[in-house]
């Protein structure tokens, strides 16, 4: 349609415009502007096309601040913005932020539509392709075809299997025991950062193999953080061409680390040896056409791989442990449940010991439940769709909150309490709980981030005591697109035997 060709056109004028000026502030200015103002008109172009006159659609949360709409006030706080919007409109509803319009589906009847949805109706790529492609590269995930990236999932499902995580055990464990030397006897550090470094560790250690394991030193892990910085709101809201400093360094993170994988898979051809590890795996994969994957979609997957499950593995283990530390029964009960299970002079772990971890497992749960990593699901659709009796048009981000879910009043009893206990009659409806997403859109990473994170605080209960600094429980960081623990700072002290 007119609007869309005048949008497509409006894009390409300003990308070339942008690749030729330097960084004038003036001209950077107004090509923000340009931009803004061309999305806005497109914005209601596309809304009034869409327009029938016999739909219902769902309530709209009207806003007196044009293009923004309610960006701050989502932003400042997003859990009681849709929290309100929830008692206010109900289970489905709309509002605009920069010029887009969310319309999100709250409770487990209403996230029944996202999740037993088509990709060719509620598409995946049209949302998150603009945010993955430049951190894994194109030619996997997001930047191919839906069935392709089946397929690519499908291969590394492959190597995620219960064999593998056997040995993962040990390989996590040893990693933990190692890295956490430095913390000696007793302290106060910061928890988050610690398990952010150790989950990039023992990741690479699992899903890389040794060779890339090897190589991974404190220069390689900036390039892995400067990676991780593609995934922001303003690479989620700005084009890819915008020169801010975070995308410059991301953009060349991404090339010096798939320059390193492009070594260690040349080498592991020409040497004929073969290892079980997910490298292998990869190689050895082949598409149902019978074409081999190039490496270039390998080097890209493993660097997906890697990076999806490091932020949420990362931010659960820390909040986790601050939920232990909190309550010192809980904890005390925890490392019982260490001796009971694995015997009381703890030998090393293994997987089917780590199977029987229940009251630890639960303890996860929950923490899942309060505080899970992504605060929300999104898809764009691409045709109209019928949710609670309403129509969303085409256009709309539609979105899921498993934060929102995994706390209404109608679908959990003492719903901000951490209640680990609840698991032992588990009756939550079938998308009340969704961490890691459901159906067929469920994470394939779930198994192995329990056992991650598991075999981590196995270890770390084995190690020390924990309690919290003067009574602080970290607040949730709501500027960072997963919701870290803020100040996540804990105390600690050498367990005695």
């Amino acid at each position: 349609k007119m609007s869309t060709q005048f949008y497509q056109m409006s894009t390409k004028l300003l990308g070339d415009t942008m690749g030729k000026m330097n960084e004038n502030l003036t001209s950077l200015v107004l090509a923000a502007s340009l931009f803004t103002l061309t999305l806005g008109y497109v914005s209601k172009r596309l809304l009034k096309e869409s327009e029938d006159k016999d739909a219902k659609y769902p309530p709209y949360i009207p806003s007196s601040i044009p293009f923004l709409g309610h960006a701050i006030a989502f932003g400042k706080s997003p859990i009681e913005f849709l929290e309100n919007a929830y008692e206010k409109y109900g289970p489905v509803f709309s509002f605009t932020m920069v010029g887009k319009t969310f319309t999100y589906l709250l409770g487990s009847d209403a996230a029944t539509l996202m999740f037993n949805s088509k990709n060719e109706d509620l598409n995946a790529e049209d949302v998150y392709s603009k945010l993955t492609t430049p951190v894994f590269g194109k030619g996997v995930a997001y930047d191919v075809p839906n069935p392709i990236f089946l397929e690519q999932k499908k291969m590394l499902k492959t190597g995620l299997n219960i064999a593998h995580f056997k040995e993962h055990v040990k390989l996590i464990e040893s990693e933990t025991v190692e890295y956490f030397r430095r913390w000696g006897d007793s302290g106060e550090r910061n928890l988050f950062e610690a398990l952010s470094e150790l989950i990039i560790l023992t990741a690479s250690s699992c899903l890389h193999g040794k060779e890339i394991r090897s190589m991974l030193n404190e220069q390689v892990a900036q390039l892995y953080t400067d990676l991780d910085g593609g995934f922001s709101h303003a690479a989620w809201l700005l084009p890819t061409w915008v020169p801010l400093p975070s995308f410059r360094k991301r953009d060349r993170a991404h090339r010096e680390i798939k320059n390193i994988f492009f070594k260690v898979i040349e080498k592991r051809r020409k040497s004929g040896e073969t290892a079980d590890d997910i490298l292998q795996t990869l190689i050895d994969a082949t598409y149902k056409d019978g074409r081999p994957l190039t490496d270039d979609e390998i080097a890209g997957m493993l660097i997906g791989l890697l990076l999806a499950g490091q932020h949420t593995s990362s931010t659960t283990s820390a909040w986790l442990g601050f939920f232990l530390a909190q309550d010192k029964a809980l904890q005390d009960r925890c490392y019982a449940e260490q001796k009971a299970v694995c015997g009381e002079d703890l030998p090393p772990l293994d997987f089917d010991q780590l199977k029987d971890l229940n009251l630890l497992e639960r303890c996860l749960k929950e923490t899942l439940r309060l505080r899970p990593p992504i605060m929300t699901m999104m898809r764009m659709a691409r045709t109209p769709q019928t949710a609670a009796g309403y129509t969303i048009p085409v256009g709309h981000q539609v979105c899921v909150s498993p934060t929102v879910n995994h706390r209404l009043r109608d679908a959990w009893m003492e719903r901000m309490e951490f209640r680990p206990e609840r698991y032992l009659n588990d009756t939550a409806d079938k998308f009340a709980y969704i961490p890691f997403g459901a159906g067929r859109h469920r994470c394939i990473g779930e198994n192995f981030a329990y056992v991650q994170i598991k075999t981590i605080w196995s270890t770390l209960l084995r190690l020390y005591e924990f309690e919290l600094v003067d009574g602080y429980f970290p607040t949730i960081n709501y500027t960072t697109m997963i919701h870290t623990p803020h100040n996540p700072i804990i105390r600690y002290k050498r367990r005695k035997q």
